[in-house]
């Protein structure tokens, strides 16, 4: 159980944003919107997907908005589980419930705070909507010392190409919502699984401060079910953020001028992570996201170098069709499974 309310004032705690006069702020959110709309056709265009804008509004939020907006899809997806819960009667009762929601809520709320200076732009698919992050793109593109300009135009290419998958593709957002769905129907919550939880959870970080190889959080919250599901969830997510990734390049020299530095500028920091704050991408599971980013894109381009588009194109065919996390990294075997 999470008191919400609790959750959203730890996370507003780590702060805003950068400071900018009023005019500055108007400009910022008038260049997201335009950034956004400029980047629908060329993106489409190179991806051979097709929608309507309004098929999904484009929200310029900061940073408590986008927790706000997490917030609400996390109570949307971990509502059947509470109830699964409290039917079962697993669920505490008296003080030590609210209690258990005040603590499960800080602890929420520092994890969403924690990366809410970090996000840029999110397609949320159980709202529908486009979120860009403007506190994130300018205080991100101050410090890559970029155009400003162009730093928009950039992120704008790799949000609307999201907004593409799952808005032109008629089953992608109903089918991550029914494997999130798998996901919870799977959660078994018991005293002996929360007892090996905790110890095997400390092992864990202790492995993760010492930075050993391979030392993450990812498995110690699954059974096999789960296992399952979260492949299937791995391989979809790395082939959406790897083609989002292929098509900035592929479409960035024709609108950004500067798209070469910014990438360059842009891998640097994704790498620089030091201290407390690399501990803390392994915990939260941000170097997997690195690795999905670059693993999905070299999925893209080996496969569409050895089939073309309308071969690689397959992928939108139906959920059958997607690449699994072997797949991902093997993508022959993508080609031999699907398309021979």
């Amino acid at each position: 159980m999470i008191d919400w309310q609790v959750a959203s004032r730890t996370a507003a705690r780590f702060g805003s944003g950068p400071r900018v006069e009023s005019a500055e702020a108007a400009d910022v959110v008038a260049g997201l919107h335009a950034a956004a709309e400029a980047a629908a056709d060329p993106v489409s265009e190179f991806t051979g997907l097709e929608a309507s804008h309004d098929s999904a509004p484009v929200l310029v939020v900061d940073r408590q908005r986008w927790v706000e907006a997490n917030f609400a899809s996390f109570e949307h997806i971990l509502d059947p589980l509470f109830d699964r819960l409290s039917s079962e009667g697993k669920a505490s009762g008296g003080v030590s419930r609210a209690i258990g929601e005040r603590v499960n809520g800080a602890e929420l709320g520092f994890v969403m705070g924690f990366m809410s200076d970090k996000v840029l732009g999110q397609f949320d698919p159980f709202a529908g909507r486009l979120m860009l992050v403007a506190p994130n793109v300018v205080q991100i593109g101050r410090q890559l010392g970029v155009d400003e300009h162009d730093f928009r135009m950039w992120v704008c290419l790799h949000e609307e190409t999201h907004r593409l998958q799952f808005t032109s593709v008629p089953w992608m957002r109903q089918h991550l919502q029914s494997l999130i769905g798998e996901f919870i129907d799977a959660t078994q919550i018991d005293a002996s699984a929360l007892s090996r939880l905790l110890e095997d959870g400390l092992r864990e970080l202790g492995r993760i401060v010492r930075s050993e190889p391979g030392a993450s959080f990812a498995t110690l919250f699954q059974n096999e079910q789960q296992r399952t599901v979260v492949d299937k969830m791995t391989g979809m997510m790395s082939l959406l953020e790897g083609h989002a990734d292929v098509v900035m390049d592929g479409v960035g020299p024709q609108v950004v001028p500067t798209v070469k530095q910014i990438r360059k500028k842009f891998e640097k920091r994704r790498d620089s992570a030091q201290g407390v704050a690399k501990i803390m991408r392994k915990v939260l599971g941000l170097d997997a996201k690195m690795r999905q980013y670059r693993d999905g894109a070299a999925f893209v381009r080996t496969v569409t170098e050895r089939v073309g588009r309308d071969g690689f194109d397959a992928v939108w065919a139906s959920p059958d069709n997607l690449p699994t996390t072997a797949e991902i990294t093997d993508p022959a075997q993508w080609i031999v499974r699907v398309l021979d």
